[in-house]
C-alpha cells in the first residue's frame, strides 16, 4: 500500500515542478558574456571588437571603436570612444572620448581626459581633469578641472579644483590648490627625475 502512494507523492511532485514557469533572474537576460573574457553591456558597446581580451564595455558606444585592445574598463555613456589601444580606465560619462592609441590611461570623472589622443599614464580623477590634453604624457590630476588647459604638458602634478588651470604646455610642475580657507592643508610635493 505505501508504494502506490509514494509513486503518486513522486507523480504529483513532477507534475508541479513542470507546470512552474520558467524562472530568470533578470528579465531580458543580461547579453553581455563574450568570447575572450570580454563584457559588454549598452548600445553598441564593444561594437567592433575582433581580437581584443579581457575588456569590459557599459553603456552608450563604450569601447564602440576597440578592434584589438585588451585590459580596458569603460563604463559610461561614450566613454573610451575611440580607443584601440591597451589597459585604459574610463568612469563618467566622455572620459576619454577620444582616447585613440594612448596606453595606461586612467579617468574618472565627466569628460575627465576626454581629448586625450596619444597621451598615456594620466591619472585625471573629477570632473573635466585633464580635459584638453591631447598628446602630453604622465600627469596626474585631481580635482574638478585640474589641469585643464594643458594640451601637451608632461609629468605635471595638480590636485585641488582647478590647479595649474593655465598651464599648456609646461612639465614637472606639481601644484596644490585651496578653494576655501578651510581647504588649507600641509602639503609638500616635489619633482623628482623619473628613473
Amino acid at each position: 500500500m505505501k508504494t502506490p502512494i509514494r509513486l503518486f507523492g513522486i507523480f504529483f511532485a513532477l507534475l508541479c515542478l513542470g507546470l512552474l514557469p520558467n524562472a530568470q533572474a533578470v528579465n531580458p537576460p543580461p547579453d553581455g558574456g563574450y568570447p575572450g573574457f570580454n563584457t559588454a553591456e549598452g548600445q553598441n558597446a564593444l561594437f567592433s571588437l575582433t581580437t581584443g581580451s579581457a575588456n569590459t564595455a557599459v553603456g552608450w558606444f563604450s569601447l564602440f571603436s576597440d578592434t584589438d585592445g585588451s585590459f580596458n574598463t569603460a563604463t559610461g555613456a561614450g566613454t573610451l570612444l575611440f580607443n584601440t589601444a591597451d589597459g585604459n580606465t574610463a568612469f563618467g560619462a566622455a572620459a576619454l572620448l577620444f582616447n585613440t592609441t594612448g596606453h595606461d590611461n586612467t579617468a574618472t570623472g565627466t569628460a575627465a581626459l576626454s581629448n586625450n589622443t596619444t597621451g598615456f599614464e594620466h591619472t585625471a580623477c573629477g570632473s573635466g581633469a585633464l580635459v584638453s590634453n591631447s598628446t602630453g604624457t604622465q600627469n596626474t590630476a585631481f580635482g574638478a578641472g585640474a589641469l585643464r588647459n594643458t594640451i601637451n604638458g608632461s609629468g605635471n602634478v595638480a590636485v585641488g579644483r582647478g590647479a595649474l588651470v593655465n598651464n599648456t604646455s609646461g612639465g614637472g610642475n606639481p601644484a596644490a590648490a585651496a578653494t576655501s580657507p578651510w581647504d588649507l592643508m600641509p602639503v609638500s610635493l616635489s619633482a623628482r627625475p623619473m628613473l
